[in-house]
């Protein structure tokens, strides 16, 4: 196997590399290129052949290498996972894999798919990501590689696509039938539709692109127009028609431009006759175009960085284009994000101005900024300059937010350049651009960077002083093209530093409002870096009217730091006027380089300026700074010792004070201690004499308080014997109160054990009764299905009987009486053997009976001991015993059906065999063979169950077995339900018996009363 790679220098035919697979052997051959794909960064293809090979190229280092075979055919890739080493690619077989260039292993096996995937779209974090089939979409989990969502449609309507939105949570899904929808990514919530496209349009959607800011959708199909859709109007803002050679569009995508702002305008669409064309979907012009009918493109893929160009051939290969070399000769004029600057000052000479919408669009594509992230970011993380800390003592600003973006955009110019922090105007110049770029200080750093680096050449040669030069310059143009407003601005010693530097430095921003100050730069980022000193001189010279009045140099200086009334129109028109009037001598534009964009990367050095000017104002600031901070620092030290010396002579006077106030109040202690102590020598001389007295009452009172305890004592004594006296009484009242009490509680306990026993003995009486009834009710129920049987049957004999001695009648007429001998007498013997069989039948029936009484018994005695389990069970099984017997009962019922439904059969047969015999002749054969059916008829009623045993063989006994059979029958069953009834009660009694002797009932002992 061998790889091969042809590598084009100079970028001839625009291809920097073709790669061709080809195997050795006995047969050589080409294994064709499948699918190709980028990774996020753009410095890595991936690559896989129709045999399954997946290859990696490293575009920065030169070299590949194959990182696996899948030993299949690949259908759709995916690089820009988070993990950037990992790669997603759907196999013929219907799964999507994960592998890992680095290890070379396999990560994840994801299935579910029924069909080919024609598509993988990843989620711009890497974390999600959407796999689409005819039938099929589905969400993927990336870290834990499982399925989160599944879009099922009908086969009727198909899915043409399901991707990702860039820069939004949003999911786009496409149809068959041209529907597109549009859903939330978090709640899965469908967030709009787009309508229906234009009616009559053949146009059926079969390919889409998204714009890399998500606002615009490109939508293609079998035809040569295209679809632009606006995602945020929600509507369809244009169609775009391609070459008539172009009959369909099989592939669309988008070319990247870092310059565009995401809203990309190059389109690339591959279409049937294998040609990828490039157009820009503004202008509707073709740019260029990739492949040819002879060599043409299967499917391509676009780096995300917009540098190259990756393209299957038909042939099998696989080539790299670069981007560059093919937008080389069309982009001379060509400015970033697709823009023309020949087109824009066309566009601008006749409307005077750029749309306010897209302006800094425009202005970012004619500076041509670089977008330097890392770059900016150092700068930025130098923190604030030491020249601004107090920016917003000089300039204050109300918004804080203006303020700060302005400090660290003048912070990170004096990073970048030591001169501006020592330029007094630099904030007057920024500002402009901070109060519009303040929303990305990026933009508004290097958009001020490039007008100083262009628009501010030779401003700093004379620092500190203005620009002598370019004030020459202007000077000579004023001169030149009106000179007697400058001999007039002569006159009043007005130079340049007066009339033009005032301008220069602020940007014009002081004289013009926002509109005129935005229109006018409309037109000096869209010329020559000289214009804009042409600016300012048609301004002076559209303003020499005023001027020529003013004869103060106050005036002056006013006119030029204030806004006039100066149509700003005109003075663009006069600028024009001057750039092409101005002879080539004096022309600034001969002083002035042309334009020249920031470098990408790193920032230009800029050094034009005396740099032992700028360090030694530098040094003397510094110097300054240290002089003020050690001043300050002495300053403190001053106020701190004096304000300690206040303090120390404050508190020695309070306590100076405090002791003097101590002195006198201890010579007042003093006094006040004598006058007491005299005081206190009288006071103890009037005590002592109290004492005596005192102590002489109190004897007294102790003689007559011992006497007055006694009594005391003696009367508690007398009333603490009354009260225990009074206390055993009362108990003793109260015990009786209790013992009467307790004994009406045992009475009355005692009766409602009686009362419970008597309703516990009534309802066992009323259950048994009950029970009875309802045994009763059986037996008669089940007598009167016996009378009714009996009935029938009794009414089957009758008939039968009659019908028979019917037909015996009319025999006897015919028979002959030689034969009536012989015919009886079979007869006879036919009814022995019957009546034998019947008797062996009656006896069986009998023995049935017998076994039916002994299992009846048995299932009593089960029944009784199941009773008896029931009760100990808390009647558990009642609910199962009532479903047997129903169960029974139905069973019982059926048979009785059936047993009647047999007799009403037998009766309808002996009917319509009587009714036969009566239309036929009374004939000896036809007498015969009615006899045979009726013997085999008799024979079968004998054989029916329970239907008491009848023989219809013998006509003298058709009238007395029915009647006796039925009889015994009732006797007998009288008597089993008697003995039923007696052992039912017996049973009951021995129940109440066994209960009681569980449950005796409670016995009290005799009380007495106290």
């Amino acid at each position: 196997m061998i790889l091969s790679m042809v590598v084009f220098a100079g970028f001839l035919h625009r291809v920097i590399v073709n790669i061709i697979h080809s195997v050795q052997g006995y047969h050589s051959k080409t294994v064709h290129f499948l699918n190709v794909a980028f990774n996020l960064s753009g410095d890595s293809l991936l690559a896989a052949d129709r045999q399954g090979n997946i290859y990696v190229f490293d575009l920065n280092g030169n070299r590949f290498s194959l990182v696996q075979r899948t030993m299949q055919a690949c259908t759709a890739l995916a690089f820009n996972l988070r993990r950037k080493s990992e790669f997603l690619v759907a196999l013929a077989d219907y799964s999507v894999k994960c592998f890992d260039t680095g290890t070379q292993e396999l990560v994840s096996w994801m299935r579910g798919h029924e069909s080919s995937v024609s598509s993988i779209s990843v989620h711009g974090s890497g974390k999600y990501a959407i796999t689409t089939s005819t039938d099929t979409a589905q969400l993927w989990d990336l870290d834990t590689f499982q399925r989160i969502r599944k879009l099922n449609v009908r086969q009727s309507v198909g899915i043409q696509k399901v991707f990702f939105l860039p820069l939004s949570n949003t999911i786009l899904s496409c149809f068959k039938d041209n529907s597109v929808f549009a859903w939330e990514f978090d709640t899965l919530h469908c967030k709009y539709q787009l309508p229906t496209p234009v009616e009559g349009s053949v146009l059926f959607y079969k390919v889409f692109a998204v714009t890399r800011d998500g606002q615009t959708l490109v939508a293609g199909g079998k035809s040569n127009h295209l679809h632009l859709w606006s995602l945020e109007l929600k509507q369809l803002i244009r169609i775009i028609q391609m070459p008539e050679k172009v009959r369909a569009v099989r592939h669309l995508e988008f070319l990247p431009d870092s310059f565009d702002g995401g809203s990309n305008q190059v389109l690339g669409v591959l279409s049937q006759d294998n040609i990828l064309r490039f157009i820009n979907i503004e202008t509707c012009k073709l740019l260029f175009d990739i492949g040819s009918p002879e060599e043409g493109i299967s499917t391509a893929a676009i780096s995300p960085n917009g540098r190259y160009i990756a393209s299957v051939m038909k042939n099998g290969s696989l080539n790299l284009y670069s981007v560059q070399a093919l937008t080389q000769e069309g982009n001379k004029n060509e400015l970033p994000g697709g823009l023309n600057k020949k087109r824009l000052q066309a566009l601008l000479k006749g409307f005077g101005e750029y749309p306010a919408k897209y302006r800094m669009f425009v202005w970012r594509s004619l500076l041509q900024l670089p977008e330097n992230h890392l770059a900016f970011s150092s700068l930025l993380d130098r923190g604030i300059h030491s020249a601004f800390v107090n920016i917003q003592k000089e300039y204050p600003i109300k918004s804080r937010k203006l303020l700060r973006v302005l400090q660290r955009t003048l912070s990170c110019l004096a990073h970048w350049s030591a001169i501006f922090a020592e330029t007094p105007y630099m904030p007057l110049l920024a500002f402009p651009f901070v109060k519009l770029f303040q929303n990305n200080q990026l933009i508004c750093f290097e958009v001020v960077a490039t007008v100083v680096v262009n628009f501010c050449q030779h401003w700093f040669e004379y620092f500190p002083n203005p620009p002598v030069n370019v004030l020459s310059m202007m000077e000579n143009v004023l001169g030149h093209h009106d000179k007697e407003l400058l001999q007039h601005l002569v006159k009043y010693n007005v130079t340049s530093q007066v009339y033009a530097w005032p301008l220069l430095e602020t940007l014009l921003s002081e004289v013009l409002t926002r509109e005129e100050w935005l229109k006018v730069f409309d037109n000096i980022f869209s010329n020559h870096p000289s214009y804009f000193l042409m600016v300012v001189v048609a301004y002076i010279i559209c303003s020499r009217a005023p001027l020529l009045h003013c004869n103060q140099a106050a005036d002056f200086e006013y006119f030029f730091h204030h806004r006039n009334n100066v149509d700003i129109n005109v003075v663009i028109k006069e600028a024009y006027h001057l750039m092409e009037a101005t002879p080539l001598d004096i022309h600034p534009q001969l002083m002035l380089d042309d334009f020249t964009p920031l470098t990408k990367g790193q920032y230009p050095v800029f050094n034009k300026y005396p740099v032992f000017i700028v360090d030694y104002q530098a040094q003397e600031r510094e110097k300054i700074r240290q002089d003020e901070m050690e001043y300050l620092r002495e300053r403190q030290l001053a106020h701190e010792s004096e304000a300690k010396a206040q303090e120390q002579k404050a508190e020695d006077e309070v306590w100076y004070r405090k002791q003097k106030l101590l002195q006198e109040a201890k010579e007042q202690r003093r006094k006040i201690l004598l006058e007491e102590e005299e005081k206190l020598a009288e006071q103890r001389q009037r005590l002592a004499v109290v004492k005596r007295e005192l102590k002489i009452k109190e004897l007294q009172l102790l003689d007559a308080s011992r006497r007055r305890f006694l009594n005391y004592q003696q009367d508690q004594l007398q009333m603490e014997l009354k009260r225990l006296d009074n206390e055993i009484a009362r108990k003793a009242s109260m015990r009786e109160q209790e013992t009467a009490a307790a004994v009406q509680d045992v009475e009355l306990r005692q009766m409602e054990l009686e009362s419970q026993k008597q309703f516990f003995e009534q309802h066992i009486i009323k259950h048994k009764e009950a029970v009875t009834k309802e045994m009763k009710e059986e037996v008669e129920a089940h007598r009167r299905k016996v009378d009714l049987e009996d009935q029938h049957v009794q009414r089957l004999i009758e008939i039968d009987r009659e019908e028979i001695q019917k037909a015996l009648t009319v025999a006897e007429e015919n028979l002959a009486k030689a034969e009536q001998k012989h015919i009886d007498t079979d007869w006879k013997l036919q009814a022995q053997r019957r009546l034998r069989r019947d008797d062996q039948e009656r006896e069986k029936s009998y023995r049935e009976i017998v076994e039916l009484l002994h299992d009846n018994r048995v299932k009593e005695a089960e029944l009784l001991k199941a009773m008896r389990e029931t009760e100990e069970k808390q009647w558990e099984d009642v609910a199962h015993n009532k479903a047997q017997l129903e169960e029974e009962q139905k069973a019982a019922a059926a048979a009785d059906g059936q047993r009647k439904q047999f007799l009403d059969d037998k009766m309808n047969d002996t009917l319509e065999l009587a009714e036969k015999l009566q239309r036929e002749d009374g004939s000896f054969e036809r007498l015969r063979d009615l006899k045979a059916r009726s013997t085999e008829r008799g024979v079968e009623v004998q054989q029916v169950p329970r239907s008491g045993n009848v023989c219809l063989s013998d006509l003298s006994t058709l009238a007395s077995s029915p009647h006796m059979s039925s009889g015994r029958r009732r006797a007998e069953l009288a008597r089993r339900e008697r003995e039923l009834m007696a052992e039912v009660w017996q049973l009951r009694q021995r129940l109440i018996s066994q209960a009681q002797a569980r449950h005796p009932p409670a016995r009290f002992p005799a009380t007495t009363s106290p």
